[in-house]
């Protein structure tokens, strides 16, 4: 092994911890936003799901909690990629 991981990204949403390991934290919205440079409403819309971050953010996000991308973001269900 090469130490890459491939994660298989199927249409639709993107599920994400953002908001467990935020309050792990006891960081609000705004607090994460700030840390990330983005704005608060951009936080809101990751961790419910309205918005799924770019990948240069969804790598600033796994820098600022030390952890690999693929251990932050999953695929959302899709039952249409279930049978592969």
């Amino acid at each position: 092994m090469d130490g890459h991981h491939l994660v298989q990204v199927t249409s639709g949403q993107v599920n994400n911890r953002l908001r467990e390991l935020r309050a792990v934290r006891r960081w609000s919205q705004a607090d994460l936003a700030d840390r990330l440079d983005v704005s608060r409403q951009t936080i809101n819309a990751v961790e419910t799901g309205r918005y799924d971050p770019s990948l240069p953010l969804a790598f600033k996000i796994a820098e600022l909690f030390s952890l690999p991308i693929e251990s932050l973001f999953s695929p959302g269900s899709d039952d249409a990629g279930q049978s592969r």
